[in-house]
């Protein structure tokens, strides 16, 4: 078993104590770590800006991959167990491992991955193993949204009333993968998870303004990840926008805060009832 070394070398800390280290750090205050997700042909990049003074703990890297370091200056833990200092501009291929290590200063760091998925979701599952600590820890603050949960979704049932239209089919459309695409080649802020309103949702990962577009969810007649997984909120802090083609974009309608430590950030809400008066136009339009 190796060792990490404090950085003043006197107290030893092995590597199997990382996770008891993990769980205590969860209970803290987690900074914002906005994540973004760049498509290119045959390429992922996950790019993530963590700020100075924090301490940073990184979720399970299955592969050896490509690293960019753009900016900051990090003290990390290194393959011989002994911490040692990165500063940008570096690039460098890591080995499969949870990367350790103490943000001098704001750091942006960009993993580069070959493979031409586009679904954040399962590029995390291919990629990342996130710990049980971890696991366990997303399912207890989940449990705290339990009445905001409701409130949402009595409200989708309300809105599916004023639709004129049934739960089933609406599952039932959502579910048609027959107008569904993947999102175009380009960068998001944002991702598919599972979702405590219903199934899954969208989620920022990076932080988004007010007015920002998030993602294209409807393009020539197809529904993007955005157009599929969106969940209704009562008050949602999105909407869907017609553009002058008739492709219909999601626009945040507030300031919608990304990744804070290693969790998601917001879930991004619209009203179905906006949407589907959007929708409506825009077909009429095709």
């Amino acid at each position: 078993m190796n060792s990490i070394i404090s950085h003043d070398e006197k107290s030893l800390v092995t590597l199997d104590k990382i996770e008891q280290l993990e769980g205590h750090f969860l209970d803290m205050p987690q900074v914002d770590c906005p994540v973004v997700h760049h498509f290119a042909p045959g390429i992922y990049i996950r790019e993530v800006t963590i700020p100075a003074d924090t301490f940073s703990i990184g979720h399970y890297q299955k592969c050896e991959h490509l690293n960019v370091m753009l900016t900051g200056r990090v003290t990390m833990i290194g393959e011989d167990g002994r911490p040692h200092e990165v500063t940008a501009p570096a690039i460098f291929t890591s080995k499969p491992g949870r990367k350790i290590g103490y943000i001098h200063e704001t750091m942006r760091w960009l993993n580069i991955y070959p493979t031409a998925e586009t679904d954040v979701e399962k590029l995390e599952e291919t990629y990342l193993h996130k710990s049980q600590t971890w696991e366990e820890h997303q399912a207890a603050s989940e449990s705290l949204l339990l009445v905001s949960m409701h409130v949402d979704q009595s409200d989708y049932q309300e809105a599916l009333k004023d639709l004129g239209v049934t739960e089933e089919l609406v599952r039932a459309q959502s579910e048609n993968e027959a107008d569904q695409i993947p999102f175009p080649l380009g960068s998001y802020k944002c991702k598919v998870s599972p979702s405590r309103i219903e199934g899954k949702g969208l989620f920022a990962t990076g932080n988004l303004e007010a007015g920002e577009v998030i993602a294209p969810a409807r393009i020539d007649g197809k529904r993007t990840p955005a157009g599929r997984y969106t969940n209704h909120g009562k008050v949602p802090n999105a909407r869907m926008v017609m553009s002058d083609r008739g492709d219909i974009y999601l626009v945040a309608l507030r300031p919608i805060a990304g990744c804070a430590g290693g969790n998601d950030g917001e879930e991004i809400t619209i009203d179905y009832r906006q949407a589907v008066e959007e929708t409506l136009k825009s077909l009429e339009r095709k």
